[in-house]
């Protein structure tokens, strides 16, 4: 398999939240949601950086299409960790997320391997780490 991911699909529960938040919160672009005329198939991407999308999806629109089930959601199971370029741009990106809404589960801290990072959860609990590593500086 050759790495070619494209689009990252988190499941929301209610999907017009879920836009504001990442739009109106977080600063994300989007075009908005689309696909409203098809059972199933409303659905908002953003743009994260070049070739790569983040997808949010009604979780029973995932369950489906994939004709799997749904269950009680798991945020330790998943993480998407954001990397920035310094240790300010932490704290001033967990703090935008604090204020749009997500709730801080660990506040940004020294990290035991050198960096410094904390995590936070969106309105689906979905987890999310902001972290500063000095190995593994961000492009410009």
């Amino acid at each position: 398999m050759k790495p070619r991911i494209t689009v990252i699909t988190l499941c929301v529960d209610d999907l017009e939240r879920a836009v504001h938040f990442y739009r109106d919160g977080l600063g994300l672009p989007t075009q908005g949601i689309a696909g409203k005329e098809f059972e199933y198939g409303a659905v908002a991407f953003f743009d994260l950086q070049p070739g790569l999308k983040l997808a949010i999806w009604p979780r029973e629109s995932l369950a489906h299409d994939a004709r799997i089930p749904m269950g009680i959601p798991n945020p330790i199971e998943f993480s998407i960790g954001h990397n920035v370029a310094s240790i300010a741009e932490v704290d001033v990106v967990m703090e935008q997320a604090k204020n749009a809404g997500a709730v801080i589960v660990k506040p940004a801290q020294k990290t035991f391997w050198g960096g410094y990072g904390g995590y936070f959860q969106d309105p689906d609990h979905h987890l999310w780490e902001v972290v500063w590593n000095p190995q593994l500086l961000p492009e410009e």
